[in-house]
């Protein structure tokens, strides 16, 4: 793939950094869920948050089949519909995969602006599944989720790309 200019050459991504990630932020998710605020319908989803930034850098490891099985993990934590944060997870995926090429292109802060229908387009998924199964509707502060969490998206990129980061090498005869 060609760089973009200014763009740094990173390391491997390890994939035990990988998983524990995504098992820290599903811890997460479910300690978020049990909190002060229960499931409140404007707090941000960090399992997709950081499903989608390895779906999007690590295509090869993180897919569609991990979203799913993250996402039934959800629907059982949480009592609901089964299916219905997978259906929303592998949908995410699935676009995220969809748009990986071109996203990483756009630097961080114009990535949040990209990502940001990616995660409407799942909540979207899960209040009509809600909806459908006789579910009641949550409010309009749900509409606050998927902008938390595109305003998260550059701070979970720098988080998450920082063992993947290269020293700077002050030798001028290297090309990398």
């Amino acid at each position: 793939m060609i760089m973009r200019p200014g763009h740094q050459l990173l390391l491997p991504a390890n994939p035990f950094f990988i998983w524990g990630s995504l098992l820290l932020a599903l811890g997460l998710y479910m300690l978020q869920n049990m909190g002060v605020w229960g499931r409140a319908a404007w707090m941000p989803d960090l399992l997709a948050l950081v499903l989608v930034f390895w779906v999007i850098h690590q295509p090869q490891r993180v897919g569609i089949s991990s979203a799913f099985v993250l996402g039934l993990l959800i629907d059982v934590h949480q009592g609901s519909l089964l299916g219905q944060h997978a259906l929303a997870y592998t949908l995410l995926s699935f676009l995220a995969i969809a748009i990986h090429r071109r996203l990483l292109w756009f630097s961080v802060p114009s990535q949040a602006f990209q990502v940001f229908s990616l995660f409407l387009a799942a909540h979207a998924i899960e209040l009509a599944i809600r909806m459908i199964a006789g579910g009641a509707f949550p409010g309009f502060s749900m509409l606050l989720a998927p902008v938390i969490e595109s305003l998260l998206w550059p701070l979970v990129s720098v988080i998450l790309l920082l063992p993947q980061k290269r020293t700077p090498n002050p030798d001028a005869h290297r090309p990398l």
